[in-house]
């Protein structure tokens, strides 16, 4: 199973970044698919979760301006963030699989940098 995040980059606050899973091995679409982040010196910390039926759920501090979703042909999870700010800065990693112990799922992608700077 391999997980490939991509989309990350620097944005000015106020911009939008879509990222991107892409998965081989694994059908994301009969899974639920989590977008996690991690800031420097903070825990990693859930932001978008999508269920196999489609259910959406977000961290409070996603609320309104991030979306989770997933093009079942292109076996990817995508997670379109607007309203970018500075505190959104983290590496964003996408998680999916069977259950892990913590809550999560078992597999995780590389991380992709999101940097919110003027």
């Amino acid at each position: 199973v391999q997980l490939q995040a991509s989309g990350g980059g620097l944005v000015q606050p106020g911009g939008s970044l879509r990222l991107s899973c892409s998965a081989s091995g694994i059908i994301l679409s009969i899974n639920g698919v989590g977008w996690y982040r991690q800031a420097p010196g903070k825990q990693r910390e859930l932001v978008a979760h999508i269920t196999s039926g489609g259910s959406t759920t977000y961290a409070d501090s996603a609320k309104g301006r991030f979306t989770i979703s997933r093009d079942n042909a292109k076996n990817t999870v995508y997670l379109q963030m607007n309203s970018l700010k500075p505190e959104d800065t983290a590496v964003y990693y996408c998680n999916t699989g069977r259950a892990a112990r913590d809550g999560s799922y078992y597999y995780w992608g590389q991380g992709t940098l999101v940097t919110v700077s003027s």
